[in-house]
């Protein structure tokens, strides 16, 4: 099976740079994996050329508030960074990206709404994927 739907994902999340990761609840995560590039076009070629540089690896997540879940808010502390585990479906749970990150958290409140948390990571090191 090719496709999956969203609700089966997972994010895994340590608190420290050497702690184990456990499942952080959220609603919604994204991974950026882009790679810098830089310009090399000379005089008289026929169209702009590049190189390839490093990868910048970056993320969002965002979820809904529960005071019992304090691993955002413990690992956005962490002097080490964290671990990030992210599986697009666990439904093909052999398949995820992986890696040591520097990660921020936020929270929201609305008087329409319900309480909501939202963050972002950085590659803290070199990150991987699983196959």
């Amino acid at each position: 099976m090719g496709r999956y739907h969203g609700k089966a994902g997972a994010m895994y999340l340590s608190t420290t740079g050497s702690g184990a990761a456990a499942s952080l609840t959220v609603s919604e995560w994204s991974l950026n994996l882009a790679t810098d590039r830089v310009e090399t076009t000379s005089m008289q070629d026929t169209n702009k050329t590049f190189v390839q540089g490093l990868k910048n690896i970056e993320g969002t997540l965002s979820g809904f508030f529960d005071e019992t879940d304090t691993k955002l808010w413990t690992g956005s502390d962490s002097t080490d960074g964290v671990k990030i585990y992210l599986y697009p479906s666990t439904n093909a749970a052999t398949h995820y990206w992986y890696g040591p990150a520097w990660i921020d958290g936020s929270i929201a409140n609305s008087i329409s709404g319900a309480v909501t948390f939202s963050g972002t990571f950085a590659a803290n090191g070199a990150w991987g994927k699983k196959p």
